[in-house]
């Protein structure tokens, strides 16, 4: 499956703990990551990621073109709910395009936890048909 991760600066160190945590699921997936996301994770993961700029340079738009090109299965955006969130406007855009074309996404770790455990048990497969 083709997992896309990235996380708002305030929770970029979640997503390397999220990362290290859930290693052994993730390095059977391809990866792919907004630019800064995707070197802080292989910093302490070493796992192989795909990666586009960073995303305040074009980093997350280059991910949702994937996303409408029915390139990625699943999306981890561990994002900072506060109003004063960097870059809303285009991360908002990444959550309805997995809405618009039914990807499953985890906004926080809660969710994003119980899509790495059905990712794991397979569950996603569903999107390999058709």
């Amino acid at each position: 499956m083709k997992v896309g991760l990235l996380a708002h600066d305030s929770k970029k160190k979640l997503m390397q703990n999220f990362c290290i945590a859930y290693r052994g699921i993730l390095t059977r997936h391809d990866l792919y990551a907004t630019g800064t996301t995707g070197s802080l994770i292989q910093e302490v993961t070493n796992l192989k990621i795909h990666k586009f700029l960073p995303g305040e340079t074009g980093g997350v738009r280059q991910l949702a073109s994937q996303i409408e090109q029915g390139n990625l299965d699943m999306i981890i955006f561990l994002r900072d709910p506060s109003p004063e969130a960097d870059g809303e406007t285009e991360l908002t855009e990444v959550i309805r395009l997995c809405d618009m074309y039914n990807i499953p996404i985890g906004t926080n770790l809660a969710t994003a936890e119980l899509l790495i455990h059905a990712l794991e048990r397979g569950e996603l497969e569903w999107r390999n048909i058709g």
